[in-house]
C-alpha cells in the first residue's frame, strides 16, 4: 500500500489530491481547500522561473506551514540542466533536506544522480518531463532510486493501467491544467523567438500567441492560416480537465492526483483544489458504501462548480485516445470567463477581505465554502479599515463587507467569486 494514500472519515482509501503552490498565498489556498500535499519551486532549478518562487527562507517557512496543517511539500528541481547549472546544486540539495522537504521532484538523469549521492533519504518524484509512457522506463527509473512516477500527460487510461500493473512504484499523474504543446513539454519554440529558455524554467508560452502565414518572397504580407481575420492561435491547446475520469484513475491505482498551475492565480487554486477535494471525498463516500470506484459517476453539480474556474476550455487529452482538433482552442488565446477571483477573506469575524479584481457595492458575489457550500450574496457595504465607507475596492485594497444575505460562518482564506457575465 502506497505511503501516501489519504483514509478519509469514511475510512476509503483515495489518492492523495497534490496542488501547485507558486507563492505563500497559493499554498495557503491549497491547503485551506483540501490538498494533501503541494509542490513548490525554490529560486533556482525550477521549470517556472518566473513563478513567484521561494528563497531558502521561504521554503522553509512554507513547508513548516503546510506540515502544520497535515500537508507535505515537494519541491521542483526539475530544469534539464547545462554544465554551469550544477553549480551550487549540492549545497541547494542539502538546504531543501534541512528545510523539511518530503520529496524532491527531478527530470534531468544528472541532477538526480546528485541528489541520490548528497541527500539520498530524500525521496525522489520523476517528473512528467522525463517522459515514462511503458513499464520498462518504470522500471528503469525506479532502479535509479525513483520512488514515484509522474506519468507523460500522453498516456491514456489503459496505458497507465498496464504500467500500474507493472510496477509497485507510487505512480502520479496530472488531471487538471494547461497542457504544453510540445511533446512532454519538451519545447525550444520560446528559446528561438525570446531568448527564454523553456527547458530552464523561463517560458514564454509562445504556443499562445496569434499567428499568420509568411511567405519568404512577400515579406510584410500576412495570409490567415486559416479564414480568420485574427488568425489562428494553432498551438493552443485547450486546458486538461479529468474531473469527471476520477472514478477511473482512483480504480486504475493511481497514487497521487496532481493539478497544474504554479503561476495561475491564488483564485484558481483554491477553487479547483476545492472541486477535487470534494469530488475525491465523494468517491470516497460511495466507496465506503460498497460501490468499486470505477463504477461511480460524479453528479453534473461538479462540473458545474468548475466551470466557474478560468479556462481555456476543457479536454481530456490523450485520456480516452488521441485528441483531435476538438482539443485545440484555434480563435482566441482563451476564454470569456462568467466568474472571476475578487476576494480573499484575511479576517473572518470582521469579514474583511483582501481585493484581487475591483469589487463595488451591489455586485453580486459568491462565497467558496469547502466542500461545495456556497453563499450568493449581494455587497450591501463595503468599509476601509479605518472605518470610512467606501463603494469600490481596486485590487490590494482591504475592506469590510456588509452582505445579503450574511454569510453565517465565513473562515480565513477562503475565497469571493464575483459574477462577471450571464
Amino acid at each position: 500500500m502506497s505511503h501516501n494514500k489519504k483514509m478519509n472519515n469514511n475510512q476509503s482509501l483515495l489518492p492523495e489530491l497534490l496542488a501547485p503552490a507558486g507563492s505563500f498565498d497559493k499554498l495557503v489556498a491549497a491547503v485551506h481547500y483540501g490538498a494533501d500535499a503541494v509542490y513548490l519551486g525554490g529560486s533556482r532549478f525550477s521549470l517556472r522561473a518566473r513563478a513567484g518562487n521561494f528563497t531558502e527562507d521561504g521554503l522553509r517557512r512554507a513547508l513548516a506551514y503546510a506540515h502544520e496543517h497535515g500537508v507535505r511539500g515537494y519541491v521542483t528541481v526539475n530544469i534539464f540542466a547545462h554544465n554551469s547549472d550544477l553549480e551550487g546544486l549540492d549545497d541547494y540539495l542539502l538546504a531543501l533536506r534541512d528545510a523539511g522537504a518530503d520529496g524532491l521532484i527531478i527530470a534531468d538523469p544528472g541532477i538526480l544522480l546528485m541528489a541520490r549521492e548528497t541527500v539520498p533519504d530524500l525521496p525522489v518524484h520523476l517528473s512528467t518531463q522525463a517522459n515514462v509512457t511503458n513499464r520498462a522506463s518504470a522500471r528503469f527509473w525506479v532502479s535509479q532510486g525513483v520512488c514515484r512516477l509522474n506519468l507523460a500527460r500522453e498516456l491514456g487510461l489503459d496505458e497507465i493501467k498496464q504500467i500500474r500493473a507493472a510496477t509497485d512504484t507510487e505512480l502520479e499523474f496530472f488531471v487538471h491544467g494547461a497542457i504544453c504543446i510540445s511533446y512532454s513539454g519538451r519545447c525550444m519554440l520560446s528559446h528561438y523567438f525570446t531568448g527564454r529558455d523553456a527547458n530552464l524554467g523561463d517560458c514564454a508560452h509562445p504556443c499562445r500567441y496569434s499567428y499568420h502565414l509568411v511567405e519568404e518572397k512577400r515579406p510584410g504580407q500576412y495570409f490567415p492560416v486559416e479564414e480568420d481575420e485574427r488568425g489562428t492561435y494553432i498551438f493552443n491547446s485547450r486546458d486538461l480537465c479529468l474531473l469527471g475520469r476520477l472514478p477511473d484513475l482512483v480504480a486504475a491505482g493511481v497514487d497521487s492526483l496532481k493539478i497544474e498551475g504554479r503561476m495561475k492565480s491564488v483564485g484558481y487554486v483554491g477553487s479547483v483544489v476545492r472541486v477535487y477535494r470534494a469530488a475525491l471525498d465523494w468517491i470516497g463516500q460511495q466507496m465506503a458504501a460498497g460501490r468499486e470506484a470505477g463504477e461511480c459517476v460524479l453528479p453534473g453539480r461538479f462540473s458545474t462548480e468548475l466551470a466557474k474556474v478560468g479556462t481555456r476550455g476543457r479536454t481530456e487529452n490523450f485520456f480516452s485516445g488521441p485528441p483531435d482538433g476538438g482539443s485545440m482552442l484555434y480563435d482566441r488565446s482563451r476564454i470569456v470567463q462568467p466568474w472571476a477571483p475578487v476576494g480573499i477573506v484575511r479576517d473572518a469575524a470582521a469579514l474583511l477581505i483582501e481585493a484581487r479584481n475591483v469589487l463595488e457595492t451591489g455586485d453580486c458575489i459568491e462565497y467558496l465554502g469547502r466542500g461545495l457550500d456556497t453563499v450568493s450574496c449581494v455587497v450591501s457595504r463595503m468599509s476601509l479599515e479605518n472605518g470610512g465607507v467606501t463603494n469600490r475596492a481596486n485590487p490590494g485594497n482591504r475592506v469590510r463587507l456588509t452582505t445579503d444575505p450574511v454569510i453565517a460562518q465565513p473562515e480565513n482564506n477562503a475565497l469571493f467569486l464575483k459574477k462577471m457575465t450571464g
